[in-house]
């Protein structure tokens, strides 16, 4: 027992080896800075119109799949209006998927013909080209890049996915491991400075030997600042520098991804659709209204995490308009009240039904998103005030000191239709 004690105590002891150094820190505050990003689901899957996931949903063989390929030709795709619109909408950082689930890399890869420079009419490198407008514009770039592949003949055993792809039953999943190194290394090292990698899939082979050691190892050797995050629904494993949560707020798990995602100590990220795909899907049009994604930016925000907010770009390389007039009124909101959202951190008071806080240099921001009453009462942590007033207006907000709290007078004529913003200094 005592052996066996000393190998657990070993083992807890090593679990944790990865030291950040300064510039992976700095980067790490500079993720929680930023609070919104703008997430890009495409592929050559875009070109049935049915969401990223359509291979594996409607058991689309490898050999029928690859037909797709010649179909797709993104001739409309304009990289410096896709990072206008997401610096439009005040986001600071963009991630769009390098390598989906099907396998197919939007870039040029040397390491197979499947990618979108080899395999389709459009010969182009679409990830080199918004690399180079994210540098002109001053947005960071991050890359989504799917552990699982259904199309690489070595990802075998396979996982809970890709059951029908028509593969052969045989493969060395080390070989496929040092494929997908080699895709990593080639994004590290020819795409300039990128903000990290977004790891998706792992959960496919839950007890697989990933070798995660190794590839975050190769990541951080080329890109020392480079942060990684894994969508792998469980605590952070070490060598990560983010933890997100998938169409849920932190501790959250309406969605069923979440059920292990036990809150660990790094920055937090949450992810989510403006309709309800992620890849483009042409008869989802159940789009979530302005009002309602600016709620989630502030509850995100509250709970001390950033959003990264999905768009699927059609199989031409437009954006489509729902989702554009969105992003616009997402942008017109942050121009005046940004105060509230930009280099804040989780505020004093937890997220409540009616709304949630931020704080930032000796202020609080409370964000009220759905309260009737004239009235708000705040718990004591945010009693001790000398000021309150409108972030967008300035006014003065009527306060009284009661003996559990705060009280807040809000007249309806005073609000914000989508979130008022009190600041309490």
């Amino acid at each position: 027992m005592r052996a066996g004690i000393l190998v657990l105590l070993c083992a807890a002891a090593g679990a944790e080896t990865y030291q950040p150094p300064k510039e992976n820190l700095e980067a790490r505050k500079w993720f929680q800075d930023a609070r919104f990003g703008m997430f890009i689901h495409w592929g050559v899957y875009s070109v049935l119109g049915d969401g990223e996931w359509v291979m594996n949903n409607k058991k689309i063989p490898v050999s029928e799949y690859e037909k797709l390929a010649p179909k797709f030709n993104p001739a409309q795709f304009n990289a410096a209006e896709w990072v206008s619109l997401a610096k439009g909408a005040g986001m600071k950082y963009i991630t769009i998927t390098s390598k989906h689930h099907d396998g197919f890399a939007m870039w040029g890869t040397k390491q197979n013909q499947w990618n979108i420079v080899d395999a389709t009419p459009y010969k182009k490198d679409p990830l080199k080209m918004l690399a180079e407008e994210c540098r002109k514009q001053g947005i960071k770039l991050f890359f989504y890049h799917s552990h699982l592949d259904w199309h690489h003949p070595d990802y075998f055993p396979r996982g809970r996915t890709g059951q029908s792809a028509m593969r052969p039953e045989s493969g060395e999943f080390n070989r496929y491991l040092d494929f997908m190194d080699k895709q990593l290394g080639e994004l590290l090292s020819q795409y300039g400075e990128i903000g990290g990698i977004w790891f998706d899939g792992w959960w496919d082979k839950p007890n697989a030997d990933w070798r995660l050691e190794q590839t975050y190892r190769l990541i951080h050797g080329l890109q020392p600042a480079a942060l990684i995050g894994n969508n792998h629904h469980r605590k952070p494993f070490d060598g990560e520098d983010f933890q997100m949560f998938e169409k849920d707020l932190p501790g959250q798990n309406t969605a069923g991804f979440n059920a292990e995602s036990e809150i660990g100590r790094l920055p937090l990220e949450t992810c989510d659709t403006i309709n309800n795909a992620w890849g483009y899907n042409q008869s989802d049009k159940r789009f979530k209204s302005t009002r309602s994604l600016i709620h989630y930016l502030a509850r995100s925000a509250g709970y001390n995490a950033n959003f990264l907010l999905n768009v699927g770009p059609m199989p031409d390389g437009r954006i489509q308009p729902e989702f554009v007039e969105r992003l616009k009124g997402l942008g017109e909101w942050l121009k005046a009240n940004g105060e509230s959202i930009y280099g804040t951190r989780g505020g004093p008071i937890g997220p409540r039904p009616w709304g949630a806080t931020t704080q930032r240099g000796g202020k609080i921001y409370v964000h009220v998103l759905d309260w009737p009453d004239e009235w708000l009462a705040l718990p004591s942590a945010a009693m001790k005030v000398s000021r309150a007033r409108l972030l967008v207006s300035g006014a003065a907000v009527e306060t009284t000191t009661v003996r559990d709290g705060l009280l807040l007078r809000l007249p309806k004529g005073s609000r914000d239709a989508a979130d008022t913003v009190v600041v309490l200094e």
